[in-house]
């Protein structure tokens, strides 16, 4: 397609398309020219312009389509601004008359709509530019309205609002006509045109002043007439345009109040306005007549929504500081409105007027306000609620009864209550521990505020007080136990206030219930507190009647409250619950009828609540105890069940039932089925109930991906919580915590704030269904038949609305139970229950109410579902089939073409594949039919889900399908949105059909390609976000399978902009789009970013996009959104975008992140600076010096960002920051070593500049932790300490250059004590202090602190908290749960161990130093001198600790044992001591078993190190006289030696259960430690320990591990030897005389296996089953790790010493192995380096094969045989390995001929004599010495000198026959090509050598042949003058080495040399020649070098490892 499109419109082309793709063909055009235009050249548009101004035009009268119209009016309107305007005015007349023309046919719609769209354009791009045209223009445009249809309305508007926006204040002559005209279409039929009119509105008040002065009033009760019976759309766009009129009358825009004098309006009168809108409502008092069917309410509920959105869009419109002045008057003017009677008129109605207000006072106060804002809203709100309490108690306290109108103030000032304490308590729970200041600051008194609530007469305010208490202690949960204690002790002393009884107990439970979200707990006495509370509220509620409802009702709530605590808790009171319940119900059918004869109203009821709270209490129960329901509770309830059963009246004690008996299994009630399921059909049928109640799960039972259909979409938009009210079943989002108290308790469902359980009549109905759904697949198939009968019959009885009510909750239940079916996998039942059930769908699939239509379609698709037949599922296809061939009505068409669609959706695309071309075909057909836009939404919402549902099977359809959709996308009139977003729908399931293919390049890939982009752009441009939307979604789907394709300069800007959208589900798209965009490419993502910013700056229409994209890039938006969203999904998704641009970009734009965490994080010290410096101030001055250094350096930080406008970052978003933190700080570490080295930084900051490293940033990480560890919100405490953590870890080694000796960390050691002080004050949290315990630790461990004086003041927060241990428990009064209390004292205990640990390894390092020399006398009187000099003494940490040591000890091994008692299985549970451990209750055991598990491994290294240290404890007191909490067993006072051994197995025991099951989630830190800690104990041997090893080795994968282990197994076996050396001299050693090693017992046998296991792990291919596999690849050798090639040397190195341990025949069962290993490893690991060094592994394999051949072994008589058999074979499979072969070329030769060598000299001549290793050895030398490379020649002439010298002459005889002629030959060939580099020179050197020894060994009567060959070979290097000036330096090298060798060889053998020399005179005048020259060159030379003639040069090349 691009192809063929130029500037011009290829009208060639067009013409050979068919008709059907022409729009898509000019549409394609029109879209590049929108691109070309941009970056055109002016001149070529000029040229042009005149054909193309045209072409364009020509397009206006072909009746193009909605996108197509615009795209047109876009391009013409952008060419003229580029080009020439000369003909713009022509151009405008052409559209003027075609908008004039009276043609009202409908084929002529279309051009007229294309001109006025055009005339839009126009005067948007040039504006003022088209001079005094516009009056005729406007007026043309106001005529066409009058007489236009809905569509051209709302297209005229449109151009309108351009035309107003294009002329700005110039067409102010025109601004009254639009007024008028515009006011009344406001109140229009179609929703699209009010929506229109709304916008161009709101253009118009820009500039038309008398909008928001003298029309004021008139366009409020204009907006309020829009919004009656408005969708949402039409209330989003009036809400603005009413919001915003408001915000411009109260602050006009300056421009407009420079000009005239404009009478401002008041706050007051402004919100007097729209109060008339929230009370009154748009009618007056006339039309309120036909609203009173509606339930009586004056006020249409749209408007009031609509009306609370506009005080919404008023506040943000003025902003957070205008908010931030005027609270007090907005907080006084909302509360008011829910206090007018008007407003609260029904109950329903109330709880709909305070869900507004609570809306209104949520958005604003949580989006547009920072914290500190926040903090002072809190208090206005505490002052109006104390306000509204006065005035409730003087009413109550006013006995006289004068004042008559106070009962009325009363009953309207629970809802103002209610509306207060729920923002209240949002506010505190999202502001968390930055709260704190609020509560403590008593003139605030927000407790008490609250508390006093708690008396208020109506249940309701009650009820809210408990809840924002409740937020309270979730905020601050160390308020959770005092409040409670309070809410106790005021239960006991108004015992009798029924308010008091009710509104504390209301609290209690509310506290109980948020004891989940508080981690810490509370403690355990509490639980036991409430319980005698509870039953004593009950035991006295007979004894007084005025109090018996409330007692009865507060006794049972607190003991379901109780419940929500878990079962470690409860299983404590289970005996007296069971006890209470039992005496609730009647005990026999006797004691029921009795009870039925008598009682009146006011027993009954009160029976009845004491039968709902106990049901309550015992589903609580089931809920959250699920542990302890055992057979037996299960069995005790149901005999109390049967005993209420159903007879009782109240529907409160049904829905109780219900619920419970949803939560237990239905076989435990399986008997009384028959009667429950009358109960429940009875309720959901209304046969005893005249209201005709509605349940509210049909939405949720529906399929999520209907909603289209059904409108529920409106659940995802901001306005969710008051969009509720509108929808169409009962009581619909009119939840409140007064209809169901127990929810008080309960966890908050997903999403909600706060609770809201709808009103009785419908949660019983609910009730009802849900547990039909769970009962109906147990019941058997004759009652199903009967009941679906039963329904068929309801329904047809049933008139009217009831009818429509009853049908609904039907269907509701029929889902349920369908639903219950599928999850069951059971059937439907057999012929007859299919046809009834089948009945009641199908009918419901013609009824007019599209919910029941969606119903019944989900229904038959469930159905297909659990039958599962093919026949029955054609049947049902076959059925809908002739329907939808015949009907023509459009109720029919839409339910049969979604039943065809979930039959589709439930059956998958197999088992629906024969009925796929008729459905697609029919759903084609109807998705076309453009008279029914409902018809064509379901149509195509079907033929997506058959897209979805086919996969595969539907590629052959793609092609039709996709070219319809891009038809209707071009044609259906935009205002239809529901049609597009199921076009969208339908673009994305076949995206996801076509799939990968996407990324073909054949002609049908690409034309599906560019279909599907054009159909996106389309929708991109649409102007519904849910359309946008769903655009975004293809694209994301078409950037998964066709990355290259998707166009990111385009789609990333588009989404930047979305991210700013008002709608919700836009917002989430983008992000969602983003999150996937960045995973690959975040670095051009993040770049068209900034580039949408730069262009926004450039251009002067910046303000057309709102985007608050500025330096800080897209990751600053990102994070500013984390502020203002509330969305979870939302959230989550910018947290995983954040993380992953972090992980691909962080490291390189280093400055860049680290800014904007700091930035973030910087906020804290705006709102916490007050708070967070006041930590010092009782320590001594010097500290207080330092703490104020600390305060000026860190809170200097965000000081100049007070300029902007937007809210500082809160809490969460400050923690998601310092975890950022953490994570560039490991990324870092992953990316490069040089971000920890300070030199080599700073080194490559000077090379390039650009570049950024960590290191260099340390000053601004080191500020980041302390801000965030010294804040006031405790999350952010949490993650600054961990922060502060890793930062210390990472940074301790690292040294300062410019001081030697000292690290970089020093120069902070004040901020690291001043970050870590305040978390150990005595108010902080456990967990705080426990994490803050191990950054001390880490501190100290670290070596960082140089200064004894820093080092005690970190030392001393942990003596402080040892003391704290001490004393048992922490503080007089307990908090927090006995578990926060073991966390906190385990994490001192570790801390301590690990302070230990450290400095007694110090201590033996220092121990092991050389000790320094004496100091002089002086210095030694003053020791001190030393220290400050800032050396540390070595032991000055050990004297640190040693004090503390012995209690230490004594707690450590306390710790130990309860940690060895809690590892215990459970089956030895009953061991257990009945009171706890040291640290731990047993109720709170389950929980204290992390807390052990974190800690126990540094405590077990310690008490090993001390006890080494001290012998085992020898020297202390015995066990039993220590005081303190760990007592020793009673009157046990054990030997010293049964301590010691007690101890012993302590820990061996601890250690060796852990090292054979280690938990995959313990850290590898545990393992080291354990380990560390075995090699501390170990004095005597163990091979089940090295068993343990092995194990180790299989199931951890990490180098430092095996490196101890392997560091720890050598010690166990140096145990071994010295063990085997002391016990006798004589014994032979393992395997004795027969040779066995038995497994487990053998210390050598575990050696061997974990040995084997090391090697095979590091080097798989000596696994000869993996090699030998015939799936085998054969292997490339390949180098290993550093730390591998150390590892395995070792390990060769102990299998080497292997064989020493064990007796001779012992030794023949390894060393077969042994052998074989070692030589493997040597094959393995052989390779050539490129410095020729030689690998730590080869080495080691050397000397191995050394110790080996040479050892003791080989003298054995008995084992003569098989030994030399053993050394022949393994130097058979060296000269094997070392065969040159392809397929390992880069064997090192060396080696090999290095280990051939060793075999030769340390075996024996009758071994090795055998001929064919002989020969083999001798053509391993020949091919060396053939080699090319001179290092490998070299090293061959060294080894064959040494074998050459072999004392035994029968070794090496054979070898000089063979090799010395090849040597002679090599050196011969010398002289023609002489040496060129050094290496070569020395090969030539090196082989010189060994012909002289073989010289020297010669008789002396061979002596004259062997020097003639020799001498010539020395003179023939020999070069004369001329060539040796020109030589190289190697060749002249020779020559010198060659004539020194010649005179020092003449003097040894005169008689021969002469005779040689003699013999060929040719050689004498040679010498002769070169001597002269030399004697010549230089006498003083000469001198020298005659004076030491005789000195051999020695070899240059020194082995780093000598083998010989």
């Amino acid at each position: 397609m691009e192809l063929a499109h130029s500037l011009l419109l290829n009208e060639d082309a067009l013409a050979q398309i068919t008709e059907a793709k022409r729009p898509v063909f000019i549409f394609e055009w029109l879209r590049f020219l929108d691109k070309v235009f941009i970056a055109a050249n002016k001149v070529d548009v000029k040229e042009k312009q005149k054909k193309l101004v045209e072409q364009l035009t020509g397009l206006i009268s072909s009746a193009p389509g909605p996108p197509t119209r615009k795209l047109l009016a876009k391009n013409l309107a952008t060419l003229y601004s580029i080009g020439d305007t000369f003909t713009v005015f022509q151009t405008l007349d052409k559209c003027n008359d075609i908008i004039k023309s009276k043609d009202d046919t409908p084929a002529y719609l279309p051009t007229k709509l294309a001109a006025v769209a055009c005339v839009g354009a126009f005067y948007e791009k040039m504006g003022r530019m088209l001079g005094s045209s516009f009056p005729e223009t406007i007026n043309n445009l106001l005529k066409a309205l009058k007489s236009a249809e809905s569509q051209g309305r709302g297209e005229i508007l449109l151009s309108l609002q351009k035309v107003l926006s294009g002329l700005g204040g110039a067409a102010a002559s025109c601004h009254r006509d639009i007024y008028k005209n515009a006011r009344s279409i406001l109140t229009d039929r179609s929703m699209a045109v009010r929506c229109a009119v709304a916008k161009c509105l709101l253009e118009l008040q820009n500039e038309a002043m008398f909008m928001w002065t003298t029309e004021l009033e008139n366009v409020a009760t204009l907006c309020f007439k829009a919004l009656e019976g408005s969708n949402y759309g039409v209330r989003v766009a009036v809400s603005k345009l009413l919001g915003t009129v408001m915000a411009t009358a109260l602050m006009p825009k300056q421009a407009a109040v420079m000009r005239q004098n404009v009478k401002r309006a008041t706050l007051e009168e402004v919100l007097e306005l729209m109060a008339t809108g929230f009370l009154r409502g748009g009618s007056g008092f006339l039309k309120s007549g036909g609203e009173m069917l509606k339930g009586g309410a004056s006020v249409s509920r749209e408007v009031r929504v609509g009306v609370t959105q506009a005080y919404v869009v008023f506040v943000t419109t003025l902003g957070g500081q205008w908010l931030e002045r005027n609270f007090a008057t907005f907080l006084s003017h909302v509360l008011e409105l829910v206090a007018h009677p008007r407003a609260t008129q029904t109950h329903v109605e109330a709880v709909y007027s305070r869900r507004c207000v609570s809306f209104a006072l949520r958005a604003t106060l949580g989006g547009l306000l920072g914290e500190k804002a926040q903090i002072a809203a809190t208090k206005e709100l505490c002052q109006a609620i104390s306000k509204q309490m006065r005035a409730v108690e003087a009413v109550v306290n006013d006995t006289s009864g004068e004042n008559k109108a106070g009962a009325a103030d009363v009953s309207a000032s629970q809802h103002v209550m209610v509306c207060a304490l729920k923002e209240l308590g949002s506010l505190v729970q999202s502001l968390s521990a930055t709260a704190s200041p609020l509560i403590q600051e008593p003139s605030i008194g927000l407790l008490e505020t609250v508390t006093s609530v708690l008396l208020h007469p109506s249940m309701a305010a009650r009820l809210a007080a408990a809840w924002c208490l409740r937020c309270v202690a979730v905020a601050l949960p160390y308020q959770l136990t005092p409040l409670l204690d309070r809410c106790a002790e005021c239960i006991n002393n108004l015992k009798s206030s029924p308010e008091a009884v009710s509104g504390y107990s209301f609290a209690m439970a509310a506290l109980l219930g948020g004891v989940h979200q508080c981690p810490l707990g509370i403690p355990h006495s509490k639980g036991k507190m409430v319980v005698s509370i509870a039953e004593d509220l009950l035991r006295t509620a007979a004894q007084n009647s005025r109090l018996s409802l409330q007692r009865t009702q507060a006794g049972w709530l607190l003991l379901g409250a109780l419940m929500t605590l878990g079962s470690s808790l409860v299983r404590y009171h289970l005996p007296k619950m069971l006890l209470l319940w039992r005496n609730v119900f009647p005990r026999s059918q006797k004691e029921l009828e009795a009870e039925k004869a008598r009682g009146d109203s006011f027993t009954w009821q009160v029976t009845l609540e004491g039968r709902a709270g106990a049901l309550c209490a015992m589903r609580s129960f089931v809920a959250h105890c699920p542990e302890l329901l055992t057979e037996d509770v299960i069995l005790s309830f149901m005999v109390k069940l049967h005993g209420a059963h159903l007879k009782a009246s109240a529907a409160m004690v049904r829905l109780r039932l219900y619920d419970i008996l949803a939560l237990l299994p239905p076989k435990t009630y399986e008997g009384s089925f028959n009667a429950l399921l009358r109960e429940l059909v009875a309720e959901f049928t209304l046969t005893d109930n005249s209201a005709n109640t509605t349940t509210s799960l049909l939405r949720s039972l529906c399929h999520y991906d209907d909603s289209v259909l059904m409108g529920s979409w409106l659940q995802e938009t901001d306005h969710k919580s008051i969009e509720d009210q509108l929808q169409p079943n009962s009581a619909s989002g009119s939840g409140a915590l007064e209809h169901d108290p127990s929810s008080i308790y309960l966890r908050v469902p997903v999403g909600e704030s706060i609770p809201g359980p709808l009103p009785l009549g419908v949660s019983v109905i609910d009730a009802s269904v849900a547990l039909f759904g769970v009962v109906f697949p147990h019941v058997s198939f004759k009652h199903r038949l009967q009941m679906l009968d039963h329904f068929a019959e309801c329904i047809r009885q049933a008139k009217g609305v009831r009818q429509q009510a009853v049908q609904l909750n039907i269907f509701t239940a029929v889902l349920s139970a369908l639903k219950g079916l599928a999850e069951n996998k059971s059937t439907l039942g057999p012929e007859e229950v299919r046809k009834s059930a089948l009945a009641l769908v199908m009918g419901a699939l013609d009824n007019p109410n599209p919910i029941l239509r969606c119903a019944a379609g989900e229904a038959l698709g469930r159905m297909a579902q659990v039958v599962g037949e093919a026949s029955f599922i054609a049947r049902m296809a076959q059925h809908s089939f002739d329907k939808l061939k015949s009907a023509r009505d459009v109720v029919s068409r839409t339910g049969h073409s979604l039943a065809l669609g979930c039959l589709h959706r439930y059956v998958g695309g197999i088992g629906s594949g024969q009925h796929l071309k008729t459905s697609v075909s029919i759903l084609l057909a109807l998705a076309q039919d453009g008279s029914s836009h409902e018809v064509q939404t379901w149509a195509l919402h079907s033929l997506a889900l058959i897209v979805d549902s086919s996969g595969p099977m539907y590629r052959g359809y793609v092609e039709p399908t996709l070219s319809l959709v891009l038809t209707l996308l071009l044609t259906v009139p935009p205002s239809h949105t529901e049609v597009h977003q199921c076009l969208g729908r339908c673009l994305g399931a076949l995206i996801t059909t076509v799939g990968p293919e996407l990324q073909g390049n054949s002609a049908t890939i690409s034309t599906i390609r560019s279909s599907c982009l054009v159909g996106c752009a389309i929708m991109q441009d649409h102007s519904d976000s849910l359309v946008q939307a769903a655009a975004i979604s293809c694209l994301q789907q078409l950037h998964m399978f066709a990355p290259r394709h998707v166009n990111l300069s385009s789609l990333v800007p588009c989404l930047c902009v979305h991210l700013c959208s008002s709608h919700l589900l836009l917002r989430r798209a983008a992000v969602a789009c983003l999150r996937q965009l960045v995973q690959r490419e975040a670095a051009e993502v993040c770049e068209y970013a900034m580039s949408l910013a730069r262009k926004a700056g450039d251009t002067k229409d910046s303000s057309t996009i709102n985007l608050n994209i500025t330096e800080t890039g897209l990751e600053g938006v990102l994070f500013g959104m984390l502020d203002r969203e509330t969305d979870r999904k939302l959230c989550s998704d910018i947290h995983d975008t954040l993380g992953h641009m972090l992980s691909s970009l962080a490291v390189e734009k280093l400055a860049h992140w680290l800014k904007l965490c700091k930035d973030v994080l910087a906020a804290s010290t705006e709102v916490g600076g007050a708070l967070g410096f006041d930590i010092g101030k009782e320590e001594e001055d010097s500290e207080k010096k330092d703490e104020m250094d600390d305060d000026i350096m860190f809170t200097g930080l965000g000081e100049d960002d007070k300029s902007k406008p937007s809210v500082a970052p809160r809490w969460v978003t400050r923690v998601f920051a310092a975890d950022c933190l953490c994570r560039i700080i490991h990324l870092c570490e992953n990316a490069d070593k040089v971000h920890f080295d300070l030199a080599a930084a700073r080194a490559a900051k000077a090379k390039n500049p650009k570049g950024d490293l960590l290191v260099l940033h340390l000053s601004d990480l080191i500020r980041m932790a302390f801000m965030a560890a010294t804040d006031n919100s405790n999350q952010l405490r949490m993650a600054g300490l961990q922060a502060l953590e890793d930062i210390i870890k990472k940074f301790a080694a690292v040294p300062e250059p410019e001081f030697p000796g000292h690290v970089i960390l020093e120069q902070y050691q004040a901020n690291v004590g001043a970050a870590l002080r305040p978390a150990f004050s005595p108010d902080t949290p456990s967990d705080i202090t426990a994490k803050a315990c191990q950054v001390c630790s880490t501190w100290i461990g670290s070596g960082v602190v140089s200064d004894l004086n820093d080092l005690r003041r970190v030392h001393n927060l942990l003596v402080s908290s040892l003391d704290k241990v001490q004393t048992g428990k922490g503080t007089s009064i307990q908090l927090y749960s006995e578990s926060a209390t073991t966390m906190e004292k385990l994490a001192v205990l570790k801390a301590w161990a690990e302070v230990f640990v450290v400095a007694m390894k110090i201590k033996k390092e220092a121990e092991a130093r050389p000790a320094r020399p004496p100091k002089n006398s002086e210095e030694d009187e003053d020791e001190d001198v030393g220290e400050e000099a800032g050396i540390l003494p070595p032991d000055s940490l050990i004297t640190l600790v040693q004090p503390e040591l012995p209690v230490l000890s004594r707690l450590w091994l306390a710790a130990l044992r309860d940690y060895a008692l809690l590892t215990l299985p459970p089956e030895f549970a009953s061991q257990l001591p009945p009171d706890g451990g040291a640290f731990y209750t047993p109720e709170t055991i389950d929980t204290a078993r992390l807390h052990y598990r974190n800690s126990w491994a540094p405590i077990l290294h310690a008490v090993a190190l001390w006890l080494n240290s001290t012998g085992f404890g020898a020297n202390e007191a015995p066990e039993d006289t220590t005081p303190g909490p760990v007592k020793g067993p009673p009157g046990s006072t054990k030997s010293q030696e049964e301590l010691v051994k007690d101890r012993m197995h302590l820990l061996l025991g601890i250690s060796i259960e852990f090292l054979c099951f280690p938990r995959p989630e313990e850290p590898i830190e545990h393992v080291m430690s354990c380990l560390q800690a075995l090699c501390t104990l170990l004095e005597s041997p163990c091979a089940h320990i090295l068993a343990v090893m092995y194990f180790i080795y299989f199931s951890v994968d990490s180098n430092a591990i095996l490196e101890v282990t392997f560091h720890f197994s050598s010690r166990v076996l140096s145990a071994g030897e010295e063990g085997g050396e002391k016990e006798s001299v004589s014994a032979l050693g393992e395997g004795g005389d027969t040779g066995e090693l038995l497994p487990g017992k053998s210390l050598v046998f575990a050696a061997m296996e974990l040995l084997v296991f090391i090697l095979v792990r590091h080097l798989p291919q000596l696994n000869t089953r993996v090699s030998d596999s015939p799936s085998h690849i054969p292997y490339r050798p390949q180098s290993l790790s550093e730390d591998s090639t150390h590892l395995v040397a070792a390990t060769v190195s102990v299998l080497a010493e292997l064989p020493g341990l064990c007796s001779p025949a012992g030794s023949m069962t390894i060393l077969p192995t042994v052998l074989f290993l070692i030589t493997g490893v040597l094959r393995e690991t052989a390779l050539k380096t490129h410095d020729n060094s030689v690998p730590p592994p080869v080495s080691a394999a050397l000397q191995g094969i050394k110790a080996i051949i040479t050892s003791p072994l080989a003298r054995v008589e008995k084992t003569q045989v098989r030994w030399t058999s053993l050394v022949r074979s393994s130097l058979a499979s060296v000269l094997d390995y070392s065969q040159p072969d392809e397929s390992r070329p880069s064997v090192d030769e060396v080696s090999m001929l290095t280990a051939i060598t060793l075999f030769l000299l340390s075996a024996s001549a009758e071994v090795l004599g055998v001929t064919t290793l002989q020969k083999g050895c001798i053509d391993r030398y020949r091919n060396s010495l053939n080699s090319s490379d001179p290092w490998v020649q070299a090293r061959c002439y060294q080894m064959l000198l040494s074998v050459f010298q072999h004392p035994s002459r029968g070794l090496s005889t054979p070898y000089i026959h063979a090799l010395a002629p090849l040597v002679v030959e090599k050196l011969k060939a010398v002289e023609r090509s002489r040496p060129s580099s050094p290496p070569e020179l020395q090969a030539v050197q090196e082989g010189v050598k060994v012909l002289e020894n073989l010289v020297a060994m010669g008789e002396e009567q061979n002596r004259v042949q062997l020097l003639a060959l020799l001498v010539p070979t020395l003179v023939s290097y020999l070069l004369d003058e001329n060539a040796f000036s020109s030589a190289f330096p190697a060749s002249k090298g020779l020559h010198e080495f060659a004539l020194q060798d010649l005179m020092r060889i003449g003097p040894l053998y005169p008689a021969a040399f002469k005779a040689v020399i003699g013999a060929a005179p040719d050689l004498k005048t040679r010498l002769e020649t070169a001597i002269r020259a030399n004697q010549a060159s230089s006498k003083a030379k000469a001198a020298a070098r005659l004076a030491q003639p005789t000195v051999q040069a020695p070899p240059t090349i020194k082995l780093k490892t000598s083998f010989f």
